[in-house]
């Protein structure tokens, strides 16, 4: 692990097996767990927790200070979760006194040049592909796929297994299962190939497009749609996790392409 061209800080608590290519520097008030690889030029800062088996690769700056003016120095976190891997030049910004804590889950890829904000929640088995910003405060859900160079506004939360195509602006939240694109962002479909991916059946895969027919392809604004999906479908994990996510969508969520105006 000792590498005589990166600077370590003698308190930080780094496993022996990590490797630290030269050119790093590693504050103090930080924690690197077993298997990982830092790259070189990297610049981890105090608050970063990293696990194990880890790929950082060189320029990535961890647990830099919240973009935020509110920020008043605060102890907060940067928590990067197992076996995820942080491509060239990305940026993971630590919490704020908000949350505490900005977190990258296990098994996440997050490509090239990309930044994640102050007090963002990213789940496992994500990807975010090149260049993508991500604001403040963002919930993106397990195994959401997001296209390169999209930005993705403050507050917003992506659901679980949504696919989104390059160069998105998202400015609502995208419910669970989704694909979505087009400009405005909008509905375009199941991502019934991802969830196949995923082992998820096809009866499944009808329920969760059942639910969707109600959302963007009826005639009722969605608090209708919800009525009649909780009153006419039967329940089923999926269907409660879409309703569920809509309840809570203090955003609003994404429009349907073919969705009349004013149904909202």
């Amino acid at each position: 692990m000792k590498q005589p061209l990166a600077y370590i800080h003698p308190a930080a608590k780094i496993h022996p097996s990590v490797i630290i290519d030269p050119f790093t520097t590693i504050e103090g008030n930080v924690e690197i767990g077993e298997g990982t690889r830092i790259g070189s030029n990297v610049t981890i800062m105090d608050g970063a927790r990293i696990g194990k088996n880890c790929r950082i690769f060189p320029g990535a700056v961890i647990a830099g200070i919240p973009q935020d003016l509110k920020f008043k120095g605060e102890e907060t976190l940067a928590i990067i979760g197992d076996n995820t891997t942080i491509r060239e030049c990305v940026t993971v910004n630590r919490g704020t006194a908000s949350k505490g804590r900005t977190v990258v889950g296990s098994n996440c890829l997050i490509m090239a040049y990309s930044h994640i904000a102050h007090d963002c929640v990213v789940g496992n088995n994500v990807i975010i592909s090149n260049a993508t910003q991500v604001a403040g405060e963002v919930v993106i859900d397990d195994w959401a796929i997001i296209g390169g160079g999209s930005l993705i506004h403050q507050f917003c939360h992506i659901g679980a297994h949504v696919m989104i195509q390059g160069g998105a602006l998202i400015g609502k939240d995208v419910p669970p299962f989704v694909k979505a694109g087009r400009e405005p962002l909008v509905y375009c479909g199941v991502n019934s190939v991802g969830l196949r991916r995923r082992n998820f059946t096809n009866e499944q895969i009808n329920d969760i497009q059942s639910v969707y027919h109600y959302l963007y392809l009826s005639p009722y604004n969605v608090s209708e749609a919800v009525e009649h999906i909780e009153a006419e479908l039967p329940a089923t994990p999926e269907r409660d996790q879409i309703v569920l996510f809509i309840k809570n969508a203090h955003r609003g969520i994404i429009r349907g392409y073919t969705q009349r105006p004013g149904a909202e």
